[in-house]
């Protein structure tokens, strides 16, 4: 090839390296990406970044230096979804449609009923956080505590009449 034909800027030339590996940069970011419509914008991509900087590049290397371009633009879209997929999850653990109103009195109820709950006497808190929490039928807390179902019934109902008694109906 005359060294006309080996620069890189040369129209001819470049259509010339790009009918030669375009499939070659599409099958290798296809291989990446499993995506692909992402793979055929990132092949473009690696032909722009080419074009932009055709006199920097040695017409010898230019396969590795495609191929290069492309894994980089591969790691930099794998880094952004990252990033998009971090920001959405903590944007969606503050994402509320309710009104900061509600948001108060919904954290001042908590509050209260962990308040609530925390001065029950123990035998009643541990019954009620056991078949309210931990989703237990009275006949498993009866066994675990080893007392009567009776027993587990009565702590229950004394811990729903204080429950009652301070918050209102749960």
């Amino acid at each position: 090839m005359s060294s006309e034909n080996r620069n890189i800027c040369n129209t001819e030339t470049f259509e010339h390296i790009y009918n030669t590996y375009a499939k070659d940069i599409r099958r290798f970011l296809f291989f990446k990406t499993q995506d692909i419509d992402k793979a055929e914008d990132l092949m473009q991509d690696v032909f722009i970044k080419l074009w932009d900087n055709c006199s920097k590049v040695d017409y010898d290397k230019v396969k590795s230096y495609m191929f290069s371009i492309a894994n980089n633009m591969f790691l930099n879209v794998v880094k952004h979804e990252k990033v998009v997929n971090e920001y959405s999850k903590i944007s969606k653990k503050g994402a509320t449609n309710e009104s900061p109103e509600f948001i108060m009195l919904e954290q001042e109820f908590m509050e209260k009923l962990e308040n609530t709950i925390a001065n029950l006497p123990e035998k009643q808190r541990e019954v009620f956080l056991m078949n309210r929490i931990e989703k237990k039928k009275y006949k498993e807390i009866a066994e675990q505590l080893n007392i009567s179902v009776k027993a587990v019934e009565k702590r229950m109902h004394q811990a729903l009449v204080t429950m009652r008694k301070e918050i209102g109906n749960i």
